[in-house]
């Protein structure tokens, strides 16, 4: 909340990123991100609500995410984070974490989110569920199985993250039974926030087989249906470059 005496912020004068990432369009909202299971969350969600936004890249490759301007927006240097020129009584709102973003603009149009309040909470314990439990799980499987990790002559840790892979899969496989997205027949944040992380698991983590993907033919089912949807495609390739 701003302060009665402050005062108002300027876009994009007050927020240092502009000056490493300067906006050609400063009316849209900025989005830092890279093509990663998370940062996809956002632009996915972009892509299917509509609203004008500029895409920068955080390269990582030039630690892009531990320069000043960048751990100015987000002070936990990481990716995806966003710059709303037109945020909450017309001033700027900078924003990260994936999971609030997506919150942030569900609410912001009134969509993505079911407005029955049941619903809603239940569309958000599955929000949840991804940033608490399978983001975090299935990164871990990605670390021992693709990247330094897999060098590690004691598989024990790859194990039991694998372990636990499977069981969160069990999980979604169970409760998909019957219905269309997590939350019945809504297509919500949930679904954006989740089937980016299912998707790497078995993509770019090659770990399909290591968790025994093919037994969860309801994951599987709800996955392809989300990969079918023009904005996901479109979402999935933001930022470019």
């Amino acid at each position: 909340m701003t302060h009665p005496h402050a005062a108002p912020l300027t876009f994009p004068h007050d927020f240092p990123v502009t000056r490493k990432w300067p906006a050609a369009h400063p009316d849209r909202l900025q989005l830092y991100s890279l093509p990663t299971p998370n940062g996809v969350k956002v632009s996915i969600a972009l892509e299917e609500l509509g609203l004008p936004y500029e895409a920068h890249v955080v390269s990582f490759a030039t630690n892009d995410q531990l320069s000043p301007e960048f751990l100015s927006l987000n002070p936990n240097n990481k990716i995806p984070a966003i710059l709303d020129p037109n945020g909450p009584g017309g001033q700027p709102l900078p924003l990260f974490e994936s999971g609030a973003i997506l919150l942030y603009l569900a609410e912001k149009t009134g969509r993505l989110l079911p407005a029955d309040t049941a619903r809603r909470y239940e569309a958000l314990q599955w929000l949840m569920f991804q940033m608490g439990g399978v983001g975090p799980m299935f990164g871990q499987v990605g670390f021992f199985h693709k990247f330094a990790g897999k060098e590690f002559e004691d598989k024990r840790p790859r194990d039991r993250y694998v372990a636990e892979a499977r069981r969160l899969l069990g999980v979604l496989n169970r409760h998909l039974h019957g219905k269309t997205w997590l939350v019945g027949d809504d297509y919500t944040v949930a679904d954006i926030a989740t089937w980016p992380w299912v998707n790497n698991l078995i993509g770019f983590y090659g770990a399909a087989d290591l968790v025994g993907y093919a037994e969860f033919t309801e994951v599987q089912r709800v996955l392809q249906a989300f990969l079918a949807r023009p904005a996901v495609q479109r979402g999935l390739a933001v930022p470019a470059g």
